[in-house]
């Protein structure tokens, strides 16, 4: 690597870190007391760098809200957060949250539907399954905002 690559390289880094005194994000999670693959997928976010408030709901609370938040049945996940503005439904990566959050797209939220295996919170064994986090448009349409294999 030449001295300009790794220059650039490190101030990219130092960019892309918050700043001293800058608060990491902070993410609401709703989800039933009993589920371990829910408080899995919480420890993935704190482990980067996300700060969590977790509400533990029955599930009719649970399905109430994600009907307020325009959340379909097909689209929906055993728990439901929200960030920034956003709905964040099922086991989304926390990379695909943070990109949410610089790249503000016009949407409801990320989902990724049903409870695939290898995503995380539901990487507890070596199965894993190809899965896509979609993003949630204001009308309720969906588009690939990425994909996981």
């Amino acid at each position: 690597m030449k001295r300009r690559e790794f220059l650039l390289a490190g101030t990219a880094a130092v960019l892309a870190t918050p700043s001293v005194g800058q608060r990491a994000p902070l993410i609401k999670v709703y989800k039933t007391p009993t589920c371990g693959c829910c408080a899995a997928w919480v420890d993935h976010l704190i482990s980067a760098g996300f700060r969590a408030d977790t509400l533990d709901v029955g599930q009719e609370q649970l399905w109430s809200l994600k009907e307020q938040m325009k959340i379909s049945d097909e689209l929906s996940s055993c728990h439901t957060a929200v960030v920034g503005g956003y709905f964040v439904e099922g086991h989304v990566p926390a990379e695909d949250i943070n990109r949410l959050l610089s790249e503000h797209p016009e949407g409801l939220g990320l989902t990724v539907p049903g409870m695939p295996m290898g995503s995380p919170g539901m990487d507890f064994s070596d199965e894993r399954e190809p899965y896509e986090t979609l993003l949630v448009g204001l009308d309720g349409t969906t588009s690939v905002f990425a994909r996981h294999s």
